[in-house]
């Protein structure tokens, strides 16, 4: 017999804290204190857009949880302004309104009293009375007020579809008060137009809005979000037979149901496709004016997000031009008498480079486009000064770049010169448009442009920083091609060496004094699939076992927190960073840093908190941030420290490299905790200590060259924490995940273009 369903209870009272909160999807875990009781109840459910301090009525079903005890079941729920007077105060310091801190509503509650709302809704001037309310903060707080009832509107539209509070800020700020209007005319505009909501949470608004499974507007909408997901994990584009196969499973759809929508988007040039002779975009007939390369490339659809196509075909076009072009910023070096040179620098620095180093100076120097890569210890640092110093003997000049600014920062110590970013170099100017100021009407005036860690630098920034070289300058692109690709779309670096139309310089021998550190030695042995030297006399490089993730975790903590400083001095939060390669799970980043937070910089009433969702942000906190935010020059991986929350305002500074940035509440989704970082965001950075869990349960990611870049993250130490059969599995697993790109192909089947024309895409 099929048991009847519980009949919903409803329970009234007003909101405590939250708990937890799920930014994504909604899902709260909060304390509640029932109308006319004095202890709390815990309620579970989607709860997007509630506060602290309201009353709510809410519809559902009490349960008892296993481990948590007796819960209310929330299935749906309103809210009401709080009638009572710890109800607004709760209410207004909880971080709703800009400009009300807990200590201005207590000033504020304290001086109207129950009346406290209704004065803030209709007679915001009378603020001014309250001590330590000026005029200014009144205003502040009157405006702050009517943006929130506006955006409390756009909640109560959306809070059925598991919106978030920050979402529904974020919505409020892109449209304004068109912002209901929009999303119902087309809530697929939301994942296009808004970072943090994707396609599945305007997927879920659009159908319960009516939009059928069917409908042109979802198949396309699902397509471009597919299309970005390959983006998303490094690809520049997929084929045609990927699109569609990856589109039909996130829709639900058909395959054959999602072609004329794909052909639909090729006819819009929504997106580009390749080698798609008679398939609606007829991409070849259109574009063969620029493209003197189709004919030769694979004839594989692909299919492409405009920006990465014309990046894609940019670097290719410019590279060979500027191999091809007739003028040299340093012809005076085609005529040197390289072993005086070398004989020279060697009285100059009292090093003598090795034939390998040599032919790599040689190459940067007569060739106008060039590479070097090799592994630490081999001498790219060397060979880059040598370089330089041969360079400035002879009055020429140099620009140094790197795509981040700890890089930036290492290389400009390592070489005595400024060196910036490649986003500064390129003087980028998010305010004029997202422009570049520097590109082809007006390059960068250098003889030599030299960008280290090049590995890390995506397809999109090497067309803009490609676009500013001056055909006459050299260009030497310095990396470890055996580290991971770029955290963006794209394989660059490795795109480039594979072409083999670009001269290379792979340096490979280990120097002397590199071969005293263990850390060195492993990183050559992990490359070669061999096992790293660990504990036996290695004075910088340890193992510590654990079979579990639980375990592991509790090891890694204790080796970060106790036994790092108490053996090596080093300080726990200042100079050890944790490495995993999963995002989940005990051992993976979101739980470790939870544990490290709390032991490194626990809760201090001197530390003022911003909380958002399940995360506190805590000042002292390292963080890092998760997308580019060109506005404010900071970009994703970049890390730092918070220096300041201001609980008034309801905004939180930090410290990236002595850049002080600011977020207001509905930007924290935008970082992250960052005393456990995945490796894959640790490209170009470097540490004194470095801790990695490695586990089998990490099979998925386990790769020869994703242990090798972790380990080359550490400057003075490495610890490793897990399963040595997992590091084996790691070390033997030498396939490389595949990125589509056709870079490579773009290279060599390259013609010069037409005289007169100009490559300005």
């Amino acid at each position: 017999m099929e048991r009847k369903p519980e009949p919903l209870q409803t329970l009234v009272g007003v909101l405590e804290r939250l708990t937890f909160q799920n930014e994504e999807n909604g899902y709260t875990v909060a304390k509640v204190i029932p109308k006319g009781k004095n202890y709390e109840v815990t309620v579970v459910g989607t709860l997007a857009g509630v506060n602290v301090g309201e009353s709510l009525r809410l519809r559902g079903t009490w349960t008892t949880h296993p481990q948590y005890g007796r819960q209310f079941q929330a299935q749906s729920y309103t809210v009401q302004l709080p009638a009572t007077i710890e109800g607004i105060r709760k209410y207004l310091g909880s971080g709703l309104v800009k400009g009300i801190g807990p200590v201005n509503a207590g000033r504020i509650v304290d001086y109207f009293g129950l009346k406290t709302l209704d004065v803030i809704e209709q007679d915001a001037h009378l603020l001014r009375e309250v001590p330590g309310i000026g005029p200014k903060r009144a205003a502040l707080i009157a405006r702050a007020w009517e943006e929130q009832q506006q955006i409390k509107e756009i909640m109560l539209f959306l809070q059925s579809h598991g919106v978030s509070t920050s979402l529904a800020v974020k919505i409020y700020k892109q449209y304004g008060d068109e912002a209901i209007p929009i999303v119902r005319g087309d809530p697929y505009r939301l994942a296009k137009d808004i970072w943090g909501i994707g396609f599945k949470t305007a997927d879920k608004i659009a159908r319960q809005m009516g939009f059928a499974a069917d409908a042109p507007e979802r198949l396309r909408a699902g397509l471009r979000y597919a299309l970005g997901t390959f983006s998303d994990d490094g690809h520049c584009f997929a084929t045609r037979e990927q699109l569609l196969a990856e589109a039909a499973r996130l829709l639900e759809a058909t395959v054959e149901a999602c072609v004329p929508q794909l052909d639909a988007l090729i006819q819009m040039a929504e997106v580009i496709a390749e080698g798609e002779r008679g398939r609606g975009g007829e991409w070849e007939t259109q574009h063969s004016a620029l493209s003197t390369q189709s004919s030769v490339l694979s004839p594989q659809s692909s299919i492409y997000l405009p920006p990465f196509f014309y990046a894609e075909r940019g670097v290719a076009n410019k590279l060979r031009a500027v191999q091809a072009a007739g003028r040299d910023r340093l012809a005076v070096f085609q005529t040197v008498e390289w072993e005086a040179a070398f004989g020279w620098l060697a009285g100059q620095s009292d090093i003598r480079l090795a034939e390998q180093q040599q032919a790599a100076v040689r190459m940067a120097l007569t060739e106008k486009v060039s590479v070097l890569t090799g592994g630490p210890g081999t001498g790219k640092t060397t060979v880059t000064r040598s370089i330089i110093q041969l360079l400035q003997a002879k009055r020429g000049s140099v620009l140094l770049c790197a795509p981040t600014g700890r890089a930036a920062k290492r290389l400009g110590e390592t070489t005595g010169l400024e060196a910036k970013t490649i986003h500064r170099l390129l003087e980028f100017k998010p305010a004029e448009g997202f422009k570049f100021l520097r590109d082809q009407e007006n390059p960068l005036d250098a003889d030599l442009i030299i960008v280290d860690e090049t590995s890390m630098v995506d397809i999109l920034l090497m067309n803009h920083l490609l676009k500013a070289v001056e055909a006459g300058s050299h260009l030497l692109l310095v990396g470890d091609v055996d580290q991971l690709p770029s955290v963006g779309a794209g394989n660059v670096l490795r795109d480039l060496i594979d072409s083999g139309v670009l001269p290379v310089t792979r340096l490979e021998t280990i120097f002397r004094q590199a071969e005293d550190s263990y850390i060195i030695v492993n990183a050559h042995r992990i490359n070669r699939g061999e096992m790293p030297i660990v504990n036996r006399g290695a004075r910088d490089f340890f193992y510590f076992k654990a079979t579990d993730a639980e375990s592991a975790a509790d090891l890694a903590l204790d080796v970060v927190a106790r036994r790092i400083p108490e053996k090596f001095g080093y300080d726990a939060d200042r100079d050890v960073q944790v490495l995993s390669p999963m995002h989940r799970g005990a051992a993976g980043v979101g739980a470790l840093n939870q544990r490290l937070q709390a032991r490194l910089n626990p809760p201090d009433p001197r530390k003022p908190e911003a909380p958002h969702g399940s995360r506190v942000f805590r000042v002292g906190d390292r963080v890092m941030q998760l997308r580019n935010d060109y506005d404010r020059q900071v970009f994703n991986g970049d890390m730092g420290r918070v220096t300041a929350v201001d609980l008034e305002e309801h905004t939180l500074t930090v410290d990236f490299d002595g850049a002080a940035v600011g977020y207001e509440a509905a930007q924290l989704d935008e970082l992250v905790h960052a005393y456990a970082v995945s490796i894959h965001k640790s490209q170009g950075s470097e540490f004194p200590v470095v801790v990695i869990p490695v586990l089998t349960q990490h099979y998925m990611m386990l790769q020869r060259n994703l242990l090798y870049t972790g380990v080359t993250r550490a400057r003075e130490l490495v610890v490793l924490v897990g399963d040595m059969r997992a590091i084996a599995i790691a070390v033997h697993n030498d396939k490389i995940a595949q990125r589509n790109t056709r870079l490579a192909e773009r290279l060599w089947a390259w013609t010069p273009l037409p005289v007169g024309y100009s490559y300005k895409t």
